[in-house]
């Protein structure tokens, strides 16, 4: 577990709020998810815009128009 998460944990759990532990453990581990989904996102989205650079530029030298 991370070490700055124990002191929250454990104000949860003196209180005995072991649903708000819950909740707050959820959005969490959701967030994080959604931060590395839009990090692959981006990724993903660098990549393909490569290949479609490079689609033009091939299609470019090769003579091929758009016409």
């Amino acid at each position: 577990m991370l070490p700055a998460a124990e002191p929250v944990i454990r104000a949860f759990a003196e209180r005995a709020d072991i649903a708000a532990l819950a909740l707050f453990l959820w959005a969490s581990s959701t967030t994080g998810l959604l931060v590395w989904t839009l990090k692959e996102l981006a990724a993903a989205n660098r990549r393909f815009d490569a290949f479609v650079r490079e689609l033009a530029r091939f299609n470019e030298r090769a003579g091929r128009r758009d016409d």
